[in-house]
């Protein structure tokens, strides 16, 4: 197992950036004389995060080795992997393409759309959301853990809102004109319904939400929503709050399905 911090000048954020990765490469297959590329796993931190957290407080490490798998961490700040056209940091453009091509030419990654995979817990998990509808000609499977999917929640607030995490003016920083974030490509809904408009085919997509967790109401929304557009995915509800000891039993178990080949619920 290989644990490496790499930092490179992106042209998305237009600045040095650095990343997390974890590559499983003790016993690397070889297929006629050649070595089998890496599933690869793009996994995204939550607010107020950084791109050590899943290497600080999980067994990610671990996890990566056991499922062969590939672990990318990059940092998000607090932007919910969203574009910044006026600030010139491309954090969606960042996440879901120039990440995936840089690490694909540094590393022995399969480019099959099925081995290449997003996922995030909270903020990540709406980025990994988003991102993964976004670029899902890119992304076979978002694995989504207790995803903040706050567009439900802020279109349309005003100035003077307050929700004791943020406020108007950081929602508005971040998320653009929220009178006009429904239907928007920064709104999962949308992208659904895109995807299904043109024939697209959709990311196998895990979810999964603690039954003690702030943000079960909008997870269930966009399950039911899921299950209303007959999009097939597996939900998960159980015991657990937002804590790291709820992602980690449920990366473990979205990990083992993608590696499994499972058949997914909905």
């Amino acid at each position: 197992m290989a644990l490496l911090q790499v930092s490179y000048f992106s042209k998305c954020m237009r600045r040095e950036v650095t990343f997390t990765a974890l590559l499983p490469i003790d016993d690397l297959e070889e297929s006629a004389g050649a070595i089998k590329p890496l599933k690869a796993l793009y996994l995204l931190h939550g607010y107020t995060g950084s791109h050590t957290d899943w290497i600080n407080s999980s067994p990610i490490r671990e996890l990566s080795d056991q499922y062969n798998v590939a672990v990318f961490m990059p940092s998000g700040a607090d932007r919910f992997y969203l574009d910044d056209e006026g600030k010139g940091e491309m954090w969606g453009e960042y996440t879901g393409n120039e990440l995936v091509e840089f690490t694909r030419r540094m590393f022995p990654l399969s480019r099959d759309r099925e081995d290449t995979w997003i996922g995030g817990l909270s903020m990540g998990g709406y980025g990994a959301i988003r991102n993964g509808l976004k670029c899902a000609e890119r992304f076979g499977r978002i694995i989504a853990l207790s995803s903040a999917l706050i567009p439900y929640t802020i279109a349309n607030i005003k100035p003077g809102y307050h929700n004791g995490i943020e406020g108007y003016d950081y929602y508005r920083s971040v998320f653009g004109d929220l009178d006009r974030l429904l239907g928007s490509d920064k709104d999962p809904e949308a992208l659904i319904l895109r995807l299904k408009e043109t024939n697209s085919a959709i990311p196998q997509i895990y979810m999964s939400c603690g039954t003690e967790d702030f943000l079960l109401d909008v997870n269930r929304r966009f399950h039911h929503y899921m299950k209303q557009e007959q999009v097939e995915h597996t939900y998960y509800e159980g015991p657990g709050g937002h804590t790291w000891e709820f992602w980690i039993e449920t990366v473990r178990d979205a990990l083992e399905r993608a590696s499994g080949d499972r058949v997914l619920e909905g």
